[in-house]
Formats: structure tokens, C-alpha cells, sequence
């Protein structure tokens, strides 16, 4: 057989173009099913990120239009990517499809394609940071999905068969109501950055989480501290160092940086798909494994901090205590004492929502993984036993009894220890929205069950017409 190379499309436009055919043969957008509530959304979204988008995309996919996201940021800075994010590549390799819901016009690899052509792609290794915010753009440009930026969500609450939201935009408060409201907010998740006691015990101003607005160039020529060993605190690290600091000092409080990636060295599809079947037991085990073991920084990062002179890696130095003295900070570890004159902790993000006031409703009404599983002494983590413990479709489980929020999900990092790594990452979140989308799409329809049913019997289009055929053609019967 003759193999055919296929035709690339070579400018957006073309692209585009192919994405519209792609769609049209697979019988997209689906017809829209649902019974409508004037006044109410379907479904509410908080976040325009990629986590938010790829919720917009799967469930009008399934038919669900009445939705809209809604993001704190100026459009097209969703997200960490062009803000607080300071990796020079996304750690993920480049073929991840991504946001792609299984159309291979609409992947990453398509749109980098048609920009920059073929060659390019496979001259680079990692894809740029900026140029995935592009992409991003792009693919909410072309599905013309619905958000509303620079909008912030200041309140979520159940209340009987819907969830109100409050919101803050332009044009002032707002109330609004849904029947479902998917959160999706990324690692920020349900909580706030995690600060540890020590970093508090110093003005304010000597110190910064690694995922706030940090001005690198006010670093230059300063002396620096970032605590912690993982991706972000490279990344912090080497911002710093690329920004003229004279000294970063990286302190961490293990023996050694973390060198084996466990949950990438056993990632498959029978990991995304088959994890949300297997018993509590075995989950947290998974977790709690693998947060001993840590996730290493990628080579690339580590490279990155340590080509520069003024990089110094201080390991078994957990930080003691922080001191104000002579104009700036001195750390103090068991090793000995560091004066700086900034430190920035990368000391990830808690899923306490008492620190969220939009979420202040839901606090203490969610079902925890503290509230659903006992572990075997010596397997106890509370960090992880704060995360929430979800349903099937990530809808929170109520600790009461009829208490409903079930008609909130939680599309975002907290999601993980009952669902896997498939809110973490770029490769499995089309795996994880079309979970979520299934779930919600079914869960109203099954709400509207006596609607659709009075639909259904109510439907008198009819197939035939009754001049199908005619009297002549009708057989005789046989007399005996």
C-alpha cells in the first residue's frame, strides 16, 4: 500500500479551517438538550485557566451551553503562565495533547505547527511557557468559549436545588445562580500559598511565596534565600540568578534533592482511568509514598540554577529561624547562619478553605479524606487528610446528611488523592474534563428526569408519513 503523507496545515487559518471539518465529521457541537431555567446557569466555572477552559470545551461537547467561566485576570493572563510562573519550558513533554478532548487540530502540536512549521517542532524540546499562554488564547478564541475576566468570585453558596455565586467585576457586585459550579483553579486549589510559622516571624517585606508577584529586578545585586526543593523553588531560584542576584542560597531540608519522578515512571492510561476504582486503602498509600518520596525537579530546571557562580545548594538545612538584623534577614539553620536580604518560599499550597473567603460557606460542611479513611499508624498525613474526599463526577460529598453540596466540583489540585494525577498536568486533563463533564451532564439529566420524560411522551414527529405505500399494495388475506 501507497502511504499518503499527510497535507499540514501551514498558517492558522488553514488550521482552522481543519478544525471546523474535524468537528463537522464528528458531528460537533451536539445538539443542545438541556431544559432551560430562565435566569440560572447550568453550570458556573471559577477560573479561565486551562483547567477552566477544557470544563467549557468537554461540556458543550456533551451539549451543555448555558455555562461561563468566570477569571480574576485580565484576559489572556489566566493562569500561571504569564504572571507568576518562572519555568523558562512547561516540564511536560511537548506531545501531551493536552487540553485537545481527543481532536488533533485543536492539540498544541497543531497550532505550534501551523505557526511555525515542522522543523521547528522538531528542533525544540520543551514548549515555551509564553508561547503555551498563546495556544491557550487561541484555543478559547477558536471554541469561543465563554469567560468573563477580570471577575472575581467573593462568594459560593449552596442553597436548595442551586449554588449562588457572588461575584466582583467592572461593573460592580452581582448575584448569580447555577445549578452546578465547577472549581477550577489549579494548584492555588481551595486553600492559599502555604507559608511555614517562620516565614511570619519577619516583616513582611523580607519575604514572598514563590507563586506571588515577585519584582526580580528589584533582586539585582542582593542576597538571596529560597526555601524548598522542588520545581518552583529552581525556578525562583534561577529567576533570581537571571535577574543579577549576587547570591541565591537554596536551602532544603532533606539529605539530598528528590532524584525519581514515581508517579511519572508508572503514568499510563490504565493509571488515569483505573485509579478512581481502586479501594481508599491503596489510594493513600499512593499519596502518602509518594509525598515521602517527592516529585524531583526536572534536570533541566537544577541546570538552569547551578550554571550560575553565585548558586549555593545548602542541603539537610531545614530553616530554624529567621532573624531581623542588620538591614535585612538572617536565615538560621543546623548548619550555621545566613544573612540575606529576601526569601522566598516555595513551600506549595494548603487546601484549608477557611483561608478562602469565597469558600467560607463550605467549610467544615465538606467531606474530607480525614473524615473518610482511617491509615495504618505510621501512614498518617495531614496533609493529605485535608484534602477533599470526591465523588465519581469530582462533586464534594457532604458531611451531614442532605446537605447539598454535591452540585459543586472540584475540578482543581485537591482533587488528586481521589482521582489521580489527572488535575495536575497537562497530559490527562482531557481524560479528567471529560469525567467531570459525563458526570454533571448526567446528573441533570437525571434531575430533569419527568421533563424529559413528558418530552418524550409529548414527541409526535412522525417517521412515516402514511403515503409510503398504498391500498393496492397492501396483501389480501387468504380465505380458507
Amino acid at each position: 500500500m501507497t502511504r499518503v503523507t499527510p497535507m499540514i496545515p501551514d498558517t492558522l487559518s488553514a488550521l482552522e479551517d481543519r478544525l471546523a471539518e474535524d468537528l463537522l465529521w464528528l458531528n460537533l457541537p451536539a445538539k443542545d438538550w438541556m431544559v432551560p431555567q430562565p435566569g440560572v446557569l447550568d453550570v458556573a466555572v471559577i477560573g479561565g485557566g486551562v483547567m477552566g477552559l477544557v470544563t467549557l470545551a468537554a461540556l458543550r461537547r456533551l451539549g451543555v451551553y448555558n455555562v461561563r467561566a468566570f477569571d480574576r485576570a485580565p484576559a489572556g493572563r489566566e493562569g500561571p503562565w504569564v504572571t507568576f510562573a518562572r519555568m523558562e519550558t512547561l516540564r511536560t513533554r511537548k506531545e501531551a495533547a493536552g487540553p485537545a478532548l481527543g481532536v488533533p487540530s485543536l492539540t498544541f502540536r497543531a497550532w505550534f505547527e501551523a505557526k511555525f512549521g515542522r522543523d521547528a517542532w522538531t528542533r525544540m524540546t520543551l514548549a515555551p511557557r509564553e508561547m503555551w499562554m498563546d495556544y491557550l488564547v487561541w484555543y478559547r478564541r477558536v471554541l469561543d468559549l465563554p469567560v468573563v475576566n477580570e471577575t472575581s468570585v467573593t462568594a459560593v453558596v449552596p442553597e436548595g436545588p442551586l449554588v449562588r455565586l457572588e461575584i466582583a467585576g467592572p461593573q460592580g457586585p452581582e448575584t448569580l445562580r447555577a445549578r452546578r459550579v465547577v472549581i477550577a483553579t489549579g494548584l492555588d486549589g481551595l486553600g492559599a500559598p502555604s507559608l511555614p510559622a517562620v516565614a511570619r516571624s519577619v516583616d513582611p517585606r523580607f519575604v514572598a511565596h514563590g507563586a506571588d508577584m515577585i519584582d526580580m529586578a528589584a533582586l539585582k545585586g542582593r542576597r538571596v534565600a529560597v526555601v524548598g526543593a522542588g520545581a518552583s523553588a529552581m525556578d525562583n531560584a534561577a529567576a533570581a540568578l537571571e535577574a543579577g542576584a549576587a547570591q541565591v542560597d537554596i536551602f532544603v531540608r532533606r539529605r539530598d534533592i528528590p532524584r525519581v519522578d514515581k508517579f511519572t515512571g508508572i503514568g499510563s492510561p490504565g493509571m488515569t482511568q483505573g485509579y478512581l476504582g481502586l479501594p481508599d486503602a491503596v489510594k493513600w498509600a499512593y499519596m502518602v509514598e509518594g509525598e515521602q518520596a517527592q516529585i524531583p525537579p526536572p534536570r533541566h530546571s537544577v541546570l538552569r540554577v547551578s550554571r550560575h557562580a553565585g548558586a549555593r545548594f545548602h542541603l539537610s538545612s531545614p530553616i530554624d529561624a529567621l532573624v531581623e538584623e542588620n538591614g535585612g534577614i538572617t536565615v538560621v539553620t543546623p548548619k550555621g547562619r545566613y544573612p540575606v536580604d529576601f526569601a522566598i518560599f516555595a513551600t506549595g499550597f494548603s487546601a484549608d478553605m477557611a483561608e478562602r473567603p469565597e469558600f467560607a460557606a463550605l467549610a467544615g460542611r465538606v467531606r474530607l479524606w480525614r473524615d473518610a479513611h482511617r491509615p495504618a499508624p505510621g501512614s498518617e498525613h495531614a496533609g493529605i487528610g485535608q484534602m477533599p474526599y470526591l465523588g465519581p463526577a469530582f462533586e464534594f460529598l457532604p458531611k451531614a446528611e442532605g446537605d447539598n453540596v454535591g452540585h459543586i466540583h472540584c475540578f482543581a489540585y485537591p482533587a488528586v488523592p481521589t482521582h489521580g494525577k489527572i488535575t495536575s498536568g497537562v497530559p490527562a486533563i482531557s481524560d479528567g474534563a471529560t469525567r467531570l463533564a459525563q458526570g454533571i451532564a448526567r446528573s441533570l439529566f437525571v434531575e430533569d428526569a419527568e421533563l424529559h420524560l413528558g418530552r418524550f411522551r409529548a414527541f409526535e414527529t412522525p417517521e412515516l408519513l402514511g403515503d409510503e405505500w398504498t391500498d393496492a399494495d397492501l396483501e389480501e388475506p387468504t380465505h380458507v
